[in-house]
């Protein structure tokens, strides 16, 4: 099992930037595809984008194509979420998750609070 930190967020205006990291411990990460969703307030848990096990194969949710970037670095052990062009719709909690293909998100961190201001 992988344990998941995230961190990075914050109040931000609108317009602004945020990078949110997730650190990992136990298992390698290169094991796990990784992912980011986020819970804005009132709402369901949703996709935000993910990243394959080996550096390459990125997929993003439509409302945050073109603004936000999902990275790794395996040796660091930590994946990113470069956030650009942060809008106050992007107000929520964002969730760091590991899987093992195929199997779904299964490890989850606790969350960090990003706040887009307008």
């Amino acid at each position: 099992q992988v344990q998941l930190v995230e961190s990075g967020g914050g109040l931000v205006q609108a317009g602004g930037a945020l990078r949110l990291s997730c650190a990992a411990s136990g298992r390698t990460l290169s094991s796990y595809a990784m992912g980011w969703f986020r819970q804005p307030p009132g709402k369901e848990r949703e996709f935000v984008a993910a990243i394959s096990r080996s550096v390459g194969s990125t997929s993003y949710a439509d409302s945050v194509k073109g603004r936000f970037t999902i990275s790794r670095d395996n040796a660091k052990r930590t994946v990113y979420l470069q956030m650009n062009s942060l809008k106050p719709e992007d107000t929520a909690v964002y969730y760091c998750a590991a899987r093992t293909p195929p199997a779904e998100f299964d490890s989850w961190g606790q969350g960090t609070q990003v706040t887009v201001s307008s």
